[in-house]
């Protein structure tokens, strides 16, 4: 039977159009970055169900108790700890030791390290452990590349030129290239940052090199570079002696990395310095270790995933993930052969229409209830499946166009029953409309719109005021005087904060908070708080001698008001939050409380605005040294554990007078003997720099300290009481 005309118009033809739609607004970049992170969640959902997942390859990482270790030093180490890791995983009859590390440039320092790395090499690589060090693309040219040992893919059937890399070519040193293999390590990011596809070929002028996690593989498999045959668009085949292995890749020889993992800890991680250490004791001591790791047959891939070392980068676990991660997960795929897939879009296309189709004919005379079930239920459905066969099969199913065409299916029908219940309305009002007003008919068919809460993530300086003592003038002053006070007060203060591009947050009291950065963007915003800061105590002094002026009207303790501010920049929440009915732009987060502990923090060391090194660093990138600032030391704020370097922002360049940069001189080198512990030393130079002192107790109006005197009294104490053996300068504050 033959579908009537009047069906096509009502279900076929909307559902067609709708999936069409879909497909255009599917190749807009936003939409193509959201389709993204939706894959990253339910790759991190999987995740969590295979919470013992144990990888092919084994990671080394360079972690935190490596880099502290005393007998490895900070990073970057010697390269002779390299070396000498080679002869012990090749003791340990490993089958692969690759290097997510750069040894292109050699140490001109020690010469001799070079050559331990070297001999480590030489003596792995004879025992039959393969080495792969990793090279890279650059804008600047290396050494020549050497080819004894790896030479350029010599099958590829495709464009060269679309393949990724530049022009240039950063190779291992020389040495290293003719006793061992190398890879590229490029994990370049996607247009929004992430790492979803990497090349396992790249290219390098004419010639094509490949990756340094697929050369591992080869090595694994003993396979030479030149029998691996590459098809730009579909794959990488590799002879092996269980017969070709197809690795998919597109045009450009990018691969779909799998990730099955991403966190830099155990079961996904051993230790650089735990590894060496066992394999020390088993290999040259002779002695027995429990929880030995078998590295033996092993790809063993060395990277960098201590906190702070910058090898890392965004990926569907984290916005840090260490980038060792995603070659030991393009290892582990390939070992595996745990492939992703795309679905086809016209499968997918063609179903969607389908089932459109057939809710649309269905529930088109059903209750409001039925075709809500439908609604609803048909996305979440296919949420659900497009997690299932992502979980069992590897299958990216898209996500987000699809439900998009199933929105617009289901903005037609709300459409066509809103049609039909205006033409009822039209009847009731025909019918009703001389028994009862129109008002009261169009209050019952019509309906409000709910508000929304949302929020973000967004890099922002979040801004804290308070005025000091504020409880005194409640005391002292009328009602209408302190009325009149804080609104003149407060009145300066949000002029400069938003002359500046800086946001009001609120008021609470007498204390301003206040946003940099957000809702509109600011690359500055540090910069900006940070001269708000001084901008907004030029205005204070400024009020003070006109309250002044004002005889009797004001009392002394007006003369003398002063404002501590805090600063702390860093990601925050930010968006419209409270409740469903109210609600208000304003900020959230860690960072956030940070800055409200720096402006209540402020009064311990005697100043009047300070900040945390976040604030500082990101000032000085963009302003450079107009805003001079003063070290204050390393503490730990009230409900934090972690030290946090603090400044004081002690005024602008072009303001500061001699007094003040001697000041300043002179203070920091007691601080350098405060370190080196040398108490007497730095008492006399704290007592020196008091003298000359911007803020001075009974002369600047309302200064009670300062931070010379808070450190006198700091360093008697600690000549009195010295500090554990173990004291690293940090200060814990005792209260907010």
């Amino acid at each position: 039977m033959k579908p009537s005309l009047a069906f096509l118009r009502q279900h076929a033809a909307p559902a067609v159009l709708a999936f069409l739609l879909a497909l255009a607004v599917a190749q807009l970049d936003f939409v193509q970055r959201f389709e993204n992170v939706t894959l990253d969640r339910r790759t991190t959902l999987r995740a969590s169900f295979q919470p013992d997942y144990l990888p092919e390859p084994m990671v080394i990482g360079i972690d935190d108790p490596s880099i502290e270790h005393p007998k490895l030093g900070r990073w970057p180490w010697k390269r002779v700890w390299h070396g000498e890791l080679m002869a012990l995983v090749a003791r340990a009859k490993a089958s692969v030791i690759a290097w997510d590390i750069l040894f292109t440039e050699p140490d001109d320092i020690e010469p001799v390290n070079d050559q331990k790395l070297l001999s480590g090499t030489v003596t792995a690589m004879q025992a039959g452990t393969d080495v792969v060090f990793g090279g890279v693309t650059n804008e600047t040219p290396g050494p020549e590349v050497l080819q004894p040992m790896t030479p350029p893919v010599a099958l590829l059937e495709g464009d060269v030129n679309r393949l990724f890399g530049e022009k240039a070519w950063l190779p291992p040193l020389p040495e290293l290239q003719t006793e061992a293999y190398y890879g590229s390590v490029d994990t370049p990011p996607g247009a929004d940052g992430s790492r979803r596809r990497v090349p396992l070929v790249v290219r390098a002028g004419d010639r094509a090199f490949f990756s340094l996690s697929f050369q591992s593989v080869l090595r694994h498999w003993k396979v030479p570079t030149e029998k691996v045959r590459v098809r730009l668009g579909d794959g990488i085949y590799v002879p092996t002696k269980d017969g070709v292995r197809r690795i998919p890749i597109d045009e450009s020889g990018l691969y779909l990395v799998n990730y099955r993992f991403g966190l830099a800890k155990p079961p996904y991680v051993v230790g650089f310095m735990q590894l060496s250490r066992m394999l020390e004791l088993v290999h040259v001591q002779h002695e027995a270790v429990d929880n030995l790791p078998n590295v033996a047959g092993k790809i063993l891939l060395v990277g960098l995933v201590a906190t702070g070392l910058t090898d890392n980068g965004p990926t569907p676990f984290s916005g840090h993930t260490p980038l060792v991660m995603v070659h030991a997960n393009v290892v582990d795929n390939i070992l595996r052969q745990d492939f992703a897939h795309l679905a086809p879009t016209p499968w997918v296309w063609l179903c969607g229409v389908v089932v459109s189709i057939g809710g649309l004919a269905f529930y088109s005379n059903r209750t409001l209830k039925q075709e809500a079930f439908f609604s609803l239920g048909t996305p979440i459905a296919y949420m659900g499946l497009s997690l299932y066969v992502w979980s069992a099969y590897n299958l990216w199913l898209p996500l987000v166009w699809p439900l998009i065409g199933f929105g617009v299916v289901q903005l037609f029908s709300i459409g066509r029953r809103l049609l039909a219940a205006q033409r009822a309305r039209a009847e009731i009002k025909g019918m009703f409309g001389a028994y009862v007003s129109p008002a009261l008919v169009n209050r019952m068919v019509d309906s409000g719109q709910k508000p929304k809460l949302g929020g973000h993530e967004e890099d922002i300086t979040a801004y804290f005021s308070d005025i000091q003592g504020f409880s005194g003038f409640s005391e002292i002053l009328p009602p209408h005087l302190l009325v009149e006070l804080m609104n003149e007060y407060l009145t300066a203060c949000t002029d400069i904060v938003q002359d500046e591009g800086g946001t009001l947050d609120k008021y609470i009291g007498d204390a301003v908070v206040a946003i940099f950065g957000a809702p509109i963007a600011l690359p500055d915003h540090a910069y900006r708080a940070c001269v708000v800061t001084q901008r907004v105590h030029f205005k204070l002094s400024d009020l003070r001698s006109k309250w002044k002026s004002e005889g009797d009207r004001w009392p002394e303790i007006v003369w003398k008001m002063q404002s501590r501010i805090g600063l702390n920049s860093g990601p925050c929440i930010i968006g419209n939050m409270g409740s469903r009915t109210r609600f208000n732009y304003t900020m959230m987060g860690d960072n956030v409380n940070l800055a409200a502990r720096m402006e209540s923090g402020s009064k311990s060391w005697g100043v009047y605005s300070m900040c945390t090194d976040a604030t500082k660093l990101a000032c000085e990138q963009h302003g450079g040294d107009r805003v001079v600032f003063r070290p204050l030391g390393r503490i730990v704020v009230m409900g934090r554990s972690q030290a946090v370097p603090i400044y004081e922002i002690t005024g602008l360049k072009e303001y500061l007078a001699p007094a003040t940069r001697e000041c300043l001189g002179v203070f920091g080198e007691a601080l350098a003997k405060y370190y080196a512990r040398d108490w007497r030393g730095a008492l006399a130079g704290f007592q020196q720099s008091a003298r000359v002192e911007p803020n001075q107790p009974g002369k600047t109006p309302g200064v009670k300290g300062n931070p010379s005197l808070t450190y006198i009294g700091i360093t008697q104490d600690y000549l009195e009481n010295p500090p554990p053996e173990n004291w690293e300068g940090v200060y814990v504050m005792k209260e907010k």
